[in-house]
């Protein structure tokens, strides 16, 4: 088995990727943006939009290289409430819409304790149960119309083959359904009156099944081409990792969320109140996490800017102590009740920018390490790898080498690899800390707390 095409649903853009296994390479990459609709009945993703998307897609890698198989990888804090004929029971809600908070106080009250799911409480539709218990009070009937509840990787699958299933790292992902520690749902599913409606829970690896004869007929694939039951976006980068790696180390995830998983590190008592949460791994084993809206913050502050910084660039934002602090997305991250502020004043040269986010990035991501307990080297996935002022930044900050990952999409070579091991990846080389930067990164830190 060879060419795995990869659904990759991420929070800004939706993607194809085409991944040769015995290479771990990417052939072919289309993306789409992942465009919310305003609604009614509230800002939802746009499925169909998506659908039509993907199956043009594989029917152009079909033809172009063929596909052995399907795997699928998409972001979190996201489920499907199906109806009995296989239809949305209601649109898929973007986590972003802030309506769950009109009902915090009666959320809080039915979600179990952090002891007892490693979820945090995080707002808007951030927490999956907290979207579920909105839906259903809001529209009373959505409870009696719901046949199944999928996380977001199988609802993918689910479209390709016809069969129902969640997955461990989707569910164990802030959902507030699932009990890392013990391997099933959490109190919380009987609570909303979905006991008995959440589809099995399968390992990421197993076969969901083949691709049903529409598909087949739409797309060019043979039909039964198997489909496996998808992973987490995080946990599929963290994947590839968990193979090649000898514990301790740390997985930084990039895109719209910067998320920080370690593997083998310190034993420490995490703080739900810094975003950190206990992810479960592809393995099924609760692994420490942190996370911050990285990615969301970069576009805010680049102002769609052209990369332009220099290292004398990077040597004057030393010289004068420039400083983003955070936090530039409040409510979420290890900083969520601070504003963001410039030190000591704003620069106003788009390339003096560019190396301060840079840094503020790295700095960002290594107080998440930190709070984790994150040892050994760290792997940054996906587009952060490619900035050189956030992998120098962070490699001073942690104090560890940080090595880079050469794929585009950061996830799609580990949802690949949930159908076999593939080539070897290799060594990475790793950026050595820069002494020229631990002090300025000792400032940040003293600074951003307080």
């Amino acid at each position: 088995m060879r060419h795995i095409a990869v659904i990759d649903i991420g929070k800004t853009n939706a993607k194809l990727a085409l991944v040769d296994l015995d290479r771990r390479a990417e052939v072919a990459v289309v993306t789409r943006p992942n465009k919310v609709l305003a609604g009614p009945p509230y800002p939802h993703f746009d499925t169909e939009g998506h659908w039509a998307f993907l199956l043009e897609g594989l029917r152009g890698f079909q033809a172009s290289h063929g596909i052995d198989a399907v795997s699928v990888t998409t972001h979190g804090a996201c489920g499907v409430l199906l109806a009995a004929d296989g239809t949305l029971a209601a649109p898929v809600m973007d986590y972003e819409f802030d309506g769950p908070d009109a009902l915090a106080a009666e959320y809080d009250a039915l979600r179990p304790s952090f002891a007892e799911t490693g979820s945090a409480r995080l707002p808007m539709g951030l927490n999956l149960g907290a979207q579920f218990h909105w839906q259903m009070v809001t529209d009373p009937s959505l409870r009696g119309r719901v046949a199944a509840v999928l996380t977001y990787p199988q609802y993918w699958g689910f479209r390709l083959t016809g069969l129902q299933a969640t997955d461990v790292t989707s569910l164990g992902c802030h959902t507030d359904l699932w009990n890392p520690y013990e391997g099933h749902v959490s109190s919380l599913v009987e609570r909303l009156g979905l006991a008995g409606k959440i589809a099995p829970t399968k390992a990421c690896a197993e076969m969901l099944g083949g691709v049903t004869a529409e598909v087949a007929e739409a797309t060019g694939l043979a039909k039964g081409t198997p489909v496996a039951v998808g992973i987490h976006d995080s946990n599929a980068s963290l994947l590839p990792h968990l193979m090649d790696r000898a514990a301790p180390f740390a997985v930084v995830s990039t895109g719209t969320w910067v998320v920080c998983m370690a593997v083998g590190g310190r034993s420490v008592a995490l703080d739900p109140a810094r975003d950190t949460l206990v992810n479960v791994n592809a393995h099924g084993g609760p692994t420490p996490s942190a996370r911050f809206m990285g990615g969301r913050e970069y576009e805010i502050i680049r102002q769609e800017a052209a990369p332009v910084a220099t290292e004398a660039d990077q040597q004057t934002v030393l010289d004068r102590g420039i400083m983003l602090l955070p936090s530039v997305q409040e409510g979420s991250g290890p900083f969520p009740r601070s504003r963001a502020r410039w030190q000591p004043v704003e620069p106003g040269l788009p390339a003096l920018r560019e190396v301060a986010l840079g840094h503020y990035l790295a700095l960002m991501t290594a107080e998440c390490l930190g709070m984790i307990g994150a040892q050994g080297p760290v792997i940054v996935e996906g587009p952060f790898g490619q900035n050189r002022w956030f992998t120098a930044m962070l490699a001073a900050a942690t104090g560890r080498g940080v090595a880079t990952s050469a794929s585009q999409t950061g996830t799609a070579i580990g949802a690949a690899l949930l159908f076999g091991q593939g080539g070897n990846a290799g060594a990475m080389p790793e950026e050595k800390p820069d002494p020229r930067l631990g002090s300025h990164a000792e400032a940040w830190a003293k600074l951003a707390r307080g």
